[in-house]
Order: structure tokens, then C-alpha cells, then sequence
């Protein structure tokens, strides 16, 4: 058999948000209905504060298939000193019949897009339908892509936006009128923007100030991206107390989530978990139940999601004849 390889432009060629969205929303069901095989990921921080690097394993009993990603961050100075990007993925499917590795794809993109989806699958699930205001705690790549996704299933009148960096800020600003015809609107501090926000997202990494739980109105959908390790935080613990609080994976956030830290202040329990994203999808447990609840979806970062979006690729790369096929097993 034949393995194949598939560089970042054509993985870009390959699929588009919307189809993302789905691959997510399937993953999250897939996830809840025992149809996954997915041990805890590992993290490994390099030294010399060089930045981390993460591996995702997950078995979709459905189609068969093996995904293992590789992910690094924060290494910023890969261009000026290695001249490579300073956040890189990669991706191998194995065929979970024989085990046999049948394709490895580029997943720095697969990456953005499938966390912007899951920010997606989450408005439509959690928000208030009359949401139209969306505040952007963060202003990087992430940001964009959860606008690029959040864009294809609702109608976004305008952003706030606040980023600790302002070059970051104007550019942001720039990128998604032009991109979008969204207006953006500057926020002079991070108070302000999220007071404005029917939906909030939060993509800052996890390592600056937190959103203060009296900033957010009743009714805020909050899309909370950054955190995935310990050690990381972007909302104030007391935000759960009163608010519906739904997970990617229950394990995932009580370890390394943003749910971990008012758990682990006793703010709430675990039974304060309302439950799984893929619960709600499934309608197995109620979403949204009025327009004054504050809802949290805490996403980590699941390996069915890049399962599934991979899968998704590889399929479309078979169909469209895209790709580069070797002998990798004699």
C-alpha cells in the first residue's frame, strides 16, 4: 500500500469552514456516544522557555481511523534562527483495520480551523439566538478563525476587540473589516469590550489578566479558547458559580481547563458541570434554557476533532486526486 502526503496549501485547498463545523459537531457526538478511543494527551515543555509541544491520539470507532498530531507553540524565535514558523503541526492517519499508516497532512491549519469550529458548534448550541455582539478578549490567529467560523452560522453586527499588544489590535482591525465588512470597534480596556458582548470569546493563551466575573451581563455566551494547560486562565473563578458550564471533555477541563480552577478553589464541584458539548448536541442534556443564563463552554482541544477534520481531508484529497502518494511499507 501506498502512503499519502498532503503539504499545508493543499490541505488548504482541500476543505472549507463549513465542512469543519460538521467534522466538529460530529467529533463532539462521536465523543459522547462511547464511539471514541482517546487517552490523555501529553504535553512536553521544552527548556529555556522555548515553548511546548502537545501529541493528540484518538480512535474513531466509526471510520476506522488512527489520528496522532503533533503540535508546537510558542517558539518565537523559529523564524529569525531556524527559519521555520513558530507554531507547527502534524498529523498521521493509520488505517485502525491493519494499523498501517495511510496518509500524514500538515496540521498547523487543521489546528485553527477545528478550534474555531468548536467556538462555531458552541453558538449554535449555547448563545442567545438574538446574539449579535461579539467581544474578542485577544486578537491573534485564533481570534480570526473564530470569527471566520462564527461568521458562517450567525449574523455578527459588530466586534469589540482588546488585545495588551496594539500593533496587534489595528492589525486585527484591519484584517476583519476587510475581510468580513464587520466593523470592529477598539476597546480602551478589556472591562469594556466584555461588557458589551452577547458572546465573548477569549483566545489570549491564558497568560495575561483575567475577565472579571462582574464584567460579563446576563445572557453572555462565553467561548473560552485559551487555556489548555495548567497554568494557564483567562476567566475569573467566580464566573461559574452561577453560570451553566459545558465541557469538550469532562476529564480534559477538570485537569487542565479553565473549569480547574474553581473547582480546585471549591467555587464548584463537579456536579456543578451542567455537562458535555456532545451531551447537548445530542439533546441528551437541555442547552440555552433563558435568555438570562451565562453560559461557558470551556474547549480544550479534543483529538476526535482532528480525527474527524483530518479524515474529512484525506477523503477529499482521494476524490480530487490531491496529493502525493510514496511507498512508505515494503
Amino acid at each position: 500500500m501506498k502512503t499519502l502526503l498532503l503539504k499545508k496549501e493543499e490541505v488548504r485547498r482541500l476543505i472549507g469552514m463549513t465542512e469543519v463545523i460538521d467534522a466538529v459537531e460530529e467529533a463532539y457526538k462521536a465523543f459522547s456516544s462511547d464511539q471514541v478511543e482517546q487517552p490523555a494527551y501529553i504535553g512536553i515543555h521544552l527548556p529555556s522557555l522555548r515553548g511546548e509541544i502537545d501529541f493528540k491520539l484518538g480512535y474513531y470507532k466509526a471510520n476506522e481511523i488512527i489520528s496522532m498530531k503533533a503540535h508546537s507553540g510558542g517558539f518565537t524565535s523559529n523564524p529569525a534562527e531556524h527559519g521555520v514558523p513558530n507554531s507547527m503541526g502534524t498529523i498521521l492517519l493509520f488505517d485502525a483495520r491493519s494499523c498501517a499508516l495511510i496518509c500524514i497532512m500538515d496540521g498547523s491549519l487543521i489546528t485553527g480551523l477545528r478550534t474555531g469550529a468548536s467556538g462555531a458548534v458552541s453558538v449554535k448550541a449555547l448563545a442567545r439566538k438574538n446574539a449579535r455582539t461579539i467581544a474578542s478578549i485577544g486578537t491573534g490567529n485564533q481570534a480570526r478563525m473564530q470569527i471566520r467560523a462564527i461568521n458562517e452560522i450567525m449574523k455578527i453586527e459588530e466586534i469589540h476587540a482588546w488585545s495588551r499588544t496594539p500593533e496587534t489590535l489595528s492589525k486585527y482591525k484591519t484584517d476583519i473589516e476587510r475581510e468580513f465588512g464587520i466593523p470592529v470597534i477598539v476597546a480602551s480596556s478589556k472591562k469594556e469590550a466584555v461588557e458589551q458582548a452577547d458572546i465573548l470569546i477569549t483566545t489570549t493563551r491564558g497568560k495575561g489578566e483575567l475577565v472579571a466575573a462582574d464584567w460579563v451581563k446576563p445572557g453572555t455566551h462565553i467561548v473560552a479558547i485559551g487555556t489548555d494547560q495548567r497554568g494557564k486562565q483567562e476567566l475569573d473563578p467566580e464566573l461559574f458559580r452561577n453560570a451553566k458550564i459545558i465541557v469538550d471533555s469532562s476529564s480534559q477541563c477538570t485537569e487542565k481547563g479553565e473549569t480547574w480552577h474553581p473547582l480546585i478553589k471549591n467555587i464548584i464541584t463537579r456536579d456543578d458541570i451542567h455537562g458535555e458539548i456532545g451531551e447537548v448536541l445530542l439533546e441528551r442534556k437541555p442547552g440555552r434554557e433563558s435568555d438570562d443564563e451565562i453560559t461557558i463552554f470551556d474547549s480544550t482541544g479534543m483529538a476526535i476533532q482532528d480525527n474527524t477534520t483530518a479524515s474529512k481531508i484525506y477523503q477529499n484529497a482521494i476524490a480530487n486526486n490531491v496529493g502525493t502518494f510514496f511507498q512508505f511499507f515494503e
